[in-house]
């Protein structure tokens, strides 16, 4: 289980990571979060590509399967 942090407002996404056993939390994307697993974001550019302190997964033209998926893969390379 990875506790990781979601950006608003993307709900199913928590929901679908939270069915799989992970603890998911919500956060704003001007708010600064630290001590998760890992980050999903709706996107990343050159000014906030460094304020995360977890890696992130960007889920721009994703799918919530496609997300699914990288997550479970970045965790994977994380171990």
């Amino acid at each position: 289980m990875a506790k990781i942090a979601v950006e608003q407002p993307f709900e199913d996404v928590k929901t679908a990571l939270e069915q799989k056993g992970h603890l998911v939390q919500m956060f704003e994307s001007d708010e600064n979060v630290s001590g998760f697993d890992l980050g999903i974001v709706r996107a990343l550019n050159e000014g906030n590509n460094d304020e995360f302190d977890f890696p992130v997964v960007v889920m721009k033209g994703m799918t919530i399967d496609g997300v699914i998926e990288a997550v479970d893969s970045k965790l994977s390379q994380m171990q």
